[in-house]
């Protein structure tokens, strides 16, 4: 497959060279990606050489040949599996990048069928495409795509796939049933098995589909088998390979367990009747199968347009990966009179966004010192563009990490914008290196102060600069920090403030801030404005006004925000909120006692030792004592909360509840005495479950937790836990 075919003797030399290159690096890039699950270049990267070899063969027709990438559909299937023929060829769809190619997709529609024709619009999941026959209501067969005719037999597996049907349901089975879908993993479930991966000296997977493929082409009927052979071994060494073969297949069974199928096709079929492509959605729907929830008819090119925006927008909110939109005219009758190219239908077209994953040249990696002495080590990057904007940097956590991922400054690296937005290195195009790369050495010494850098204690894999208290570095951090959303929320209070507030000499730790008056921010250039006509002198910028105002709001906040802005050591939000709720007062917190600190709920030993000894410290003291001279609150209001019928009663909220804000929501309930924790266990009475629900609805279905919606929550809130599980959802 890697070899190029021989186009013919009647192609040009420039132009033939060119597509025999062409067709040589996308042949190689399948087999990586198709045959072996382990991309060697990004989506971006084999979309741009594919459609240069289009172009080409566009205008050099004598080129193309029946072994082109542009004539073929998917990888081989592998030899690891069976291969079986699909009872319908499955096609791989054309793709389009812009509104206007899209514009272009959609008039062509109309010159061909001479009307606009309705349009299902749909969710393009980041999967691995699979092939379901179900015979008298029975699933049979579970094939991946392969080729687009033939693909690997991997039916053993699907028992291990809880969320694929093993029979039909519904008052009309069909005889027979070929249906296409996706198998894919969520974004959760593919951050921890990649973490997993590292731990075990393996690579990381580049991307959720890749994920989702290793995991469905596991040898598990192999591996039953060997342990049935160790079983039968009596010495130490076969009793040690037993337990090995064991915890594998404990492993590579769970991994098969977390991923997720929908469907968006049918193939051969008997006993089945539908028109549209929407029907047959809700066909497929009614037997018991999983259909997308975010499909779409719509009858106009500007309201297919909107949707493609919709999801783009909406893409990161997802618990999932999706890389586009799927566009297919919903009318069958007009679908089969369209009819489909060698490997793509013409009814049907991709719509691909920005990737999440792609490939640039790590150039350096560095050190960060954060506001409690962490150095961190991050990359530094040819700047690429991913997922909507320009990435140069991405943090690597820590040295043990770097060599985990086993990056080498040089390398060419897989960088993916995960969810919530944040640049991650994967890992190395291992194949990509020539012997120039180089290992990372962890600096001796601050970058920032020369202090000698040090873990905090034994076994920690974070190395500190201990100077905590002068460090520049950390000194700018917690500055910045306490201006930050979840501090004082002080607008105007960031790094390029903390830097001028310290170069001007107008405060000398975090505790001055709220000592500042105009007249000190008069002294730094920062904070001033040339004097305009009639002024005696410079006078405040907008932002020095701004930063003062600041403070002054900031002065009232409640204790939980003080906490956060201290700086202390594992104190968000969350704890912060239970500290300042159990004992009322910073003064208070100062003096409890461990234990007592311990015994606030989500508090234990760990974060109260942290607490104690940070209050221990001469000159973390001095901090609060000027903050108070400042005028900060030090103490919450007591306030009668009045009658408390949810007291005792653990709540978990996940996903969006129209009407709320997730802190709203929350708040509303912990105002009525209700604990609201951030994670589903055994102890939790009821879930509360929005729209794009994610993996904690999946883990109150495994634990088998109460589940409710928005009349659920309403009747939580109006009459209690009794009457919200009246409204409690089938899982």
């Amino acid at each position: 497959m890697s070899s190029s075919p021989d186009p013919g003797p009647s192609s040009t030399g420039p132009a033939r060279a060119r597509w025999t290159e062409l067709v040589d690096l996308i042949n190689s890039a399948r087999v990586a990606y198709y045959d072996r699950d382990d991309p060697t270049i990004g989506d971006d990267e084999y979309d741009r050489l594919f459609a240069e070899l289009s172009a080409l063969e566009r205008a050099h027709p004598e080129l193309q040949s029946g072994d082109s990438p542009t004539v073929l559909v998917g990888g081989e299937a592998s030899g690891a599996f069976d291969k079986v023929d699909h009872l319908q060829p499955m096609f791989s769809l054309d793709n389009v990048f812009s509104a206007d190619e899209l514009v272009e997709w959609l008039d062509r529609l109309v010159k061909d069928l001479g009307a606009a024709p309705s349009i299902l619009c749909e969710q393009k999941f980041d999967g691995l495409a699979v092939d379901l026959i179900y015979t008298g209501g029975v699933l049979t067969r579970l094939a991946t795509r392969g080729d687009g005719k033939r693909g690997e037999d991997v039916t053993f597996n699907a028992q291990f796939i809880p969320s694929i049907p093993k029979e039909l349901t519904g008052a009309a089975i069909p005889d027979l049933l070929e249906v296409r879908g996706e198998l894919y993993i969520p974004v959760a479930d593919f951050d921890r098995i990649n973490s997993e991966n590292l731990d075990a000296g393996l690579k990381a997977f580049k991307n959720p589909r890749n994920t989702a493929a290793g995991s469905v082409r596991q040898r598990i009927d192999r591996r039953k088998d060997e342990i049935r052979k160790a079983r039968g071994e009596t010495t130490a060494r076969g009793q040690s390979r037993l337990e090995r073969l064991e915890a594998e297949w404990t492993r590579a069974v769970a991994r098969l367990g977390v991923l997720r199928l929908t469907v968006h096709g049918i193939g051969v079929s008997q006993g089945v009747t539908a028109d549209r492509q929407s029907a047959a959605y809700d066909l497929l729907a009614s037997l018991g199968l999983p259909v997308g929830t975010h499909v779409r008819v719509v009858e106009s090119a500007a309201d297919v347009v909107a949707y493609v925006a919709d999801v783009e927008r909406d893409r990161f909110s997802l618990d999932y990966e999706i890389d586009g939109a799927v566009l297919k005219v919903d009318d069958f009758g007009l679908q089969q009179a369209l009819g489909e190219t060698t490997h793509a239908p013409r009814w049907a077209i991709a719509y691909k966004y920005a990737p999440t994953v792609v490939t640039t040249r790590l150039l350096d990696i560095q050190v960060n010192v954060g506001r409690t002495g962490r150095v961190t080590p991050f990359a530094v990057m040819e700047p690429v563009y991913v997922a909507g904007s320009t990435v140069a940097m991405a943090t690597l956590h820590n040295a043990f990490e770097v060599e985990r991922k086993g990056v080498l400054i040089g390398d060419r690296v897989f960088l993916r914008k995960a969810g919530d937005v944040i640049p991650e290195v994967l890992g190395p195009v291992s194949e990509d290196r020539d012997g120039s790369e180089r290992a990372f050495v962890m600096p001796t010494a601050c970058p920032d102060c020369g202090a000698t850098l040090r873990p905090e204690k034994e076994g920690d894999k974070d190395f500190r600069c201990p100077n905590s208290r002068s460090c520049p570095a950390q000194l700018r951090e917690r500055l910045a920090h306490v201006g930050s959303r979840a501090a004082f929320d002080i607008e105007g209070l960031g790094d390029k403030t903390a830097r001028a507030l310290l170069d001007a000499g107008l405060v000398s730790d975090e505790g001055d801030l709220f000592l500042l008056t105009a007249s000190d921010l008069l002294r730094g250039e920062y904070f001033q404005r040339k004097a305009k006509k009639g002024e005696d002198g410079p006078q405040l910028a907008a932002n020095a006004v701004a930063l003062l105002a600041g403070l002054d709001a900031a002065r009232s906040q409640p204790v939980a925000r003080l906490l956060v802005a201290l700086s202390i050591r594992q104190v968000g939000g969350p704890t912060a909120a239970n500290l300042a709720r159990k004992f009322g007062s910073v003064d208070a917190i100062a003096s409890a006692t461990a234990e007592e600190l311990a015994e606030t709920e989500d508090v234990g030993a760990t974060i109260a030792d942290t607490v104690v000894e940070w209050f221990a410290v001469d000159w973390h003291r001095e901090i609060v004592e000027k903050w108070r001279r400042g005028g900060v609150r030090m103490a919450d209001e007591v306030i009668d909360t009045g009658p408390q019928p949810l007291a005792g009663i653990t709540v978990v909220i996940t996903g969006s509840l129209e009407g709320y804000t997730r802190d709203s929501a929350a708040q509303a309930a912990s105002d009525l005495g209700a604990k609201v924790a951030s994670s589903v266990s055994k102890k939790t009475d009821l879930v509360v479950a929005g729209e794009n629900a994610g993996s904690k609805l999946e883990k109150a279905v495994i634990l088998g937790v109460p589940v409710v919606g928005l009349p659920g929550f309403a009747a939580l809130l109006a009459d209690g836990l009794d009457a919200a599980l009246t409204h409690r959802q089938e899982t």
